[in-house]
């Protein structure tokens, strides 16, 4: 099955340019007039992946495949890895720093968002290597 692809380069520490790929990937998505929950759905799966890729990993790259009848968001990075996935899922768990939550992120809702937002979720992580996010979004 063909799909769309996009790809966005996440660079780590940069708040200045955070929520760039989520923006554009909504615009690609309403120029396809998918229905606006879906838009809605996927813009905060991968808005809050993103903003977890600048705090706490080294940034990353989100490819984004849309089929007929899914999207499927891969996001990768090479931070440090999530010790334990358990927690983090937990709704305001952050090891965010204080520069971090000075800046109005780190609120410890990334995970749990991306989770209510898709249909499907899967963490690949490894501790000082890096960890992978598998979401989907049926539609």
């Amino acid at each position: 099955m063909n799909s769309i692809h996009y790809q966005y380069e996440i660079d780590a520490s940069d708040f200045s340019r955070a929520g760039e790929a989520s923006s554009k990937l909504k615009q690609k998505l309403k120029q396809m007039n998918l229905p606006p929950d879906i838009i809605r759905r996927c813009s905060i799966a991968i808005y809050e992946g993103e903003i977890n890729m600048v705090i706490h990993a080294n940034g990353g790259v989100i490819d984004v495949d849309i089929y007929p009848d899914k999207i499927l968001m891969v996001l990768k990075d090479v931070g440090p890895g999530i010790p334990d996935i358990d927690k983090a899922m937990q709704e305001g768990f952050s090891t965010a720093n204080h520069e971090v939550n000075s800046l109005g992120f780190g609120a410890g809702m990334g995970l749990p968002n991306m989770k209510k937002a898709t249909d499907e979720i899967l963490i690949d992580t490894e501790l000082n290597v890096g960890t992978t996010v598998t979401m989907t979004i049926n539609f």
